[in-house]
């Protein structure tokens, strides 16, 4: 497996799963960190990724996992480690984006065509551009690489592997069970020169004696030649999670404690704004699906969706509109962030099928209307608040959305920035900025006041940008000390 064939003068490491949800993502920014620490200059890459959780960047937006994998290699994000961002949008209908920039929005068979006559060749021109600029590329797969009805049109598994002339560690979850089984099968459904890449089988999750697993190990290297390179348990990491499979409700760590809660709608997205909360020790935060869990909340939240209209349908088929306007009514504050501000508005309108097409009458809690746009906002930025809700510092984040909203009225949260950015009336407010709970001060100025209703006192300060690199130092701590570093130091 020499690199003399791979685009690049940088060394590759390939991480695939035997499905979603082994741990890829947070294994590949632990190797990030990992080689980091080494001395070496590493970037993440994967080459196709299908998330509505998007981080900007210069040039647009990538997944967030490759955004916080860039965090924890100690580089700036770029549209070169995930050229390519699929943003379901409903009906087996996704927004395309490429290099940072929407491309348009395609059903199954038009997205086809695409990979066909432009899919590799962007790929590898993206990897080239993040090859040249580093020493090791930790490229990190999708999905399962040997489903039989997608390898032909493969964009990002083993066919990057060849592209990239790379090794490959193949990650199985051991708790969900059935992981011998997954790592022999998807071994035995590989090609034999897809096999040859294979230089190691790292189990995650796992729970209990170590030891037991022995049979289990030995009988993967007598049958294969392959060693397992670790075993990793089962790590309560408190990173931010690719997608909205790793929702969950987090407890507060204080007795007494001010409940948040976030309507889980099903087109979420951005769901790591609110993970900023999990590090204030008197903060509970839970996701509401149903009118009964809104009662009790001293915080309500309406996120981001990537089918806004589509959603705020779904609020009203479940009865969360009346919950929603009975929690505005009682006085208690309700915050919309992209999606959940275009809701809180008069009305909706999507004339040209940007999202789900149609228009639909908001939650009326807001003056604003919103008129969905060809062309995308994509850009980080940083306001300064008008009022007292945010705080009296500067607060940065960034602006990802379709819509274009204008406020007839309400008070402006934001002094500068442009009209219909973020609106207040009375206790509902509505901002497009995400990443607004990482700015600590502003966080600690959105709490005060359900804080003060509950008589709790200010806790001391916690700054998030610190606790977020913590939790990947000790993630990437627990993923070293059990796995052979020598082996991979070699393969790259």
């Amino acid at each position: 497996m020499s690199g003399t064939g791979a685009p690049g003068r940088a060394r590759p490491l390939m991480v695939l799963g035997t499905s979603s949800h082994v741990g890829k993502s947070l294994i590949t920014a632990a190797l990030c960190r990992i080689f980091r620490r080494r001395g070496l200059k590493v970037a993440p890459f994967k080459a196709q990724n299908m998330s509505n959780n998007a981080a900007v960047c210069e040039g647009g937006e990538i997944g967030r996992a490759q955004a916080l994998q860039a965090r924890a290699a100690g580089i700036a994000p770029s549209v070169h480690m995930n050229p390519i961002l699929l943003k379901p949008v409903g009906e087996q209908r996704s927004q395309v984006v490429v290099a940072g920039r929407v491309a348009g929005t395609m059903d199954v068979a038009a997205y086809h065509r695409f990979k066909e006559q432009q899919g590799r060749r962007i790929v590898t021109e993206h990897y080239r551009a993040l090859a040249d600029t580093v020493d090791v590329v930790v490229i990190e797969g999708a999905g399962s690489p040997v489903e039989i009805n997608l390898k032909a049109h493969d964009l990002a598994n083993l066919w990057v592997a060849d592209m990239a002339d790379a090794p490959v560690l193949l990650v199985g979850d051991i708790d969900r069970g059935g992981v011998l089984a997954a790592l022999v099968g998807t071994i035995e459904l590989m090609a034999p020169h897809e096999r040859k890449r294979v230089a190691g089988f790292v189990i995650n999750k796992f729970r209990g004696d170590e030891s037991l697993l022995k049979p289990a190990l030995d009988y993967l290297d007598a049958r294969y030649g392959v060693p397992t390179l670790g075993v990793i348990p089962h790590i309560d990491h408190h990173l931010p999670e690719e997608d909205g499979v790793g929702v969950r409700d987090r407890a507060a760590r204080a007795g007494r404690c001010v409940n948040v809660g976030i309507v889980r709608l099903p087109r979420i997205a951005n769901f790591t704004d609110f993970d900023p909360f999990a590090v204030e020790p008197d903060v509970a935060v839970s996701y509401v699906s149903r009118p009964e869990q809104a009662r009790g909340l001293d915080l309500l939240i309406l996120p981001g969706s990537k089918a806004t209209i589509a959603d705020l349908h779904w609020l009203r088929e479940r009865g969360l509109d009346r919950a929603i306007l009975d929690h505005a009514a009682s006085g208690l504050p309700l915050i919309g962030i992209c999606g959940g501000y275009q809701m809180l508005g008069r009305r909706i309108d999507d004339p040209h099928g940007v999202e789900t097409g149609g228009a639909a009458d908001g939650l009326g809690l807001l003056d604003v209307v919103t008129t969905m746009a060809a062309d995308k906002r994509c850009a980080a930025a940083t306001y300064t608040p008008a009022g007292t809700r945010l705080g009296a510092a500067p607060v940065s984040g960034y602006e990802i959305h379709m819509g274009r909203s204008a406020a007839a009225s309400g008070e402006a949260l934001f002094a500068d920035a442009p009209d219909g950015t973020g609106v207040a009336r009375g206790n509902v407010w509505g901002a497009y900025l995400h990443g607004l709970f990482d700015n600590d001060a502003a966080r600690r100025a959105v709490l005060a006041p359900p804080r003060a209703l509950r008589g709790l006192p200010e806790p001391p300060p916690v700054c998030y940008a610190d606790t977020l690199e913590q939790a990947i130092d000790a993630f990437a701590d627990t993923v070293a000390a059990h796995l052979d570093l020598e082996a991979l130091h070699g393969l790259v």
